[in-house]
């Protein structure tokens, strides 16, 4: 079994146990949660014991599964609260909002996949809703595939040659076919989606990039397949790629200030009085 052993490799399982909860069905066994970890019964029963204690993890004695707990909730929040991109892209969500009358959304880019920050639901009388906080694969969705795209070389090469799930019928899976339209994505600056992630569902999405230049996000509009035609990608495509240009900007503007760097100081003119 994938058992590493000291400090790092005991707070990585850790975080991979909470991680599983955020994928999958609301509650989890001991059992299934050593086999989606290749890690031992003994040592998943230590850890979920330990997360249970501090109510980042609920035990239910009828199922004798787990769920997250209230701490995890209250992580969770904060996380939300706190985040610069979630506030950074929440104007621009209900701009985009407003005059499109679709749900507007951002995404956070997270180890393993991208979460749901926000959304502003579409105004619309049959309209799209998303669940945040859940993470999804890259590969599935106009969201995912941006962030992927843009992505460095290296991440891209592993995500497509790990598993890549198909998540409906028109989920993308085969990384030949990936790889040229990440490439396309790459060229036009946006992806988009149709039905790749939730079935009868289309979505146009761009990326959001840090004060550093990588990746961090994306800000998408998405609603039912049969108004999300390909005409009304191509109308709209300029106004997301738009709105996260205007998000990235702000993130950068929120970025503490670099202090300047101290010029390298010349040996030169010491040199220049000495003897040999």
């Amino acid at each position: 079994m994938a058992e590493t052993t000291g400090g790092t490799g005991a707070t990585e399982r850790v975080a991979d146990v909470l991680l599983l909860f955020t994928d999958g069905p609301p509650t989890l066994g001991v059992t299934r949660v050593a086999r989606e970890l290749d890690l031992s019964k003994a040592v998943v029963h230590r850890i979920l014991q330990s997360l249970t204690g501090r109510g980042l993890i609920a035990y239910d004695p009828v199922s004798r599964e787990y769920r997250l707990g209230p701490a995890a909730a209250a992580l969770g929040g904060r996380a939300l609260r706190d985040s610069d991109l979630r506030s950074a892209a929440l104007p621009q969500l209900v701009d985009l909002r407003d005059r499109l009358r679709e749900t507007a959304t951002v995404s956070a880019k997270v180890h393993g996949g991208r979460v749901y920050l926000d959304q502003v639901v579409g105004t619309h009388e049959i309209t799209m809703s998303v669940e945040l906080g859940r993470r999804f694969p890259l590969h599935a969705g106009s969201s995912g595939k941006c962030m992927l795209a843009f992505a460095p070389a290296d991440e891209i090469d592993a995500v497509l040659a790990g598993a890549l799930p198909s998540l409906t019928a028109a989920t993308l899976t085969e990384p030949d076919v990936l790889h040229a339209e990440l490439d396309r994505i790459r060229e036009r600056g946006y992806a988009a989606s149709a039905g790749e992630r939730q079935a009868d569902a289309g979505s146009v999405a761009a990326p959001v990039f840090g004060p550093s230049g990588d990746v961090v996000g994306a800000v998408s509009v998405c609603g039912p397949r049969f108004r999300v035609t390909d005409e009304f990608v191509a109308a709209t495509a300029p106004e997301v790629v738009a709105a996260a240009a205007r998000v990235s900007a702000r993130l950068a503007d929120r970025a503490p200030a670099r202090p300047p760097r101290t010029p390298a100081r010349s040996a030169a003119p010491a040199a220049a009085g000495r003897t040999s």
